[in-house]
């Protein structure tokens, strides 16, 4: 999917990669998902901090963020969900823009529940052999299966300046 691209502190994210778009957040997919399905939703303006965003940004990232998890738990037949934010180097961010964390999760994907935030931790710090990022390809085939569920137009610009329902 061609189109504008977006930042995502300091990457630069391609469109093709984004499957939702409100008005000040955007959902795309992760390019190292820790289980099948894990996403992010980010405010459009590249704020590192959470207490950065303004009460207006913090609600349609959360409108945001309910909406992209009911799909991405049925979607990738997940029973529950992991819904998480690291806020600063300490807790693990490693991107300086504010972003949360969408995992589906199924009984028995991780040895011990909490694993997940270990994981989590060390997922985009991991290299070698068993750190394969996804290539642009995949990711974008990702979320052009996605992006139907919302009816999402990254292309250009979004079909409307609301959350983009189906």
């Amino acid at each position: 999917m061609a189109g504008p691209s977006f930042k995502f502190g300091q990457h630069v994210l391609q469109a093709s990669c984004v499957f939702f778009k409100s008005r000040l957040s955007i959902g795309f997919v992760n390019r190292k998902p820790v289980v099948p399905g894990h996403v992010l939703v980010s405010p459009l303006r590249v704020v590192e901090r959470f207490g950065e965003l303004s009460s207006e940004e913090v609600a349609d990232l959360f409108m945001a963020t309910q909406t992209i998890s009911g799909v991405v738990e049925k979607h990738f037949k997940g029973t529950s969900l992991t819904v998480a934010i690291q806020d600063g180097p300490e807790a693990g961010q490693t991107v300086k823009h504010v972003h949360v964390h969408i995992l589906p999760r199924r009984s028995d994907d991780f040895p011990q529940n909490d694993d997940v935030y270990e994981a989590l931790d060390k997922h985009d710090k991991e290299m070698g052999e068993d750190a394969r990022w996804r290539t642009e390809e995949e990711m974008a085939e990702e979320a052009s299966v996605l992006a139907k569920y919302f009816n999402c137009q990254i292309d250009g610009e979004p079909p409307s300046l609301g959350l983009q329902f189906r």
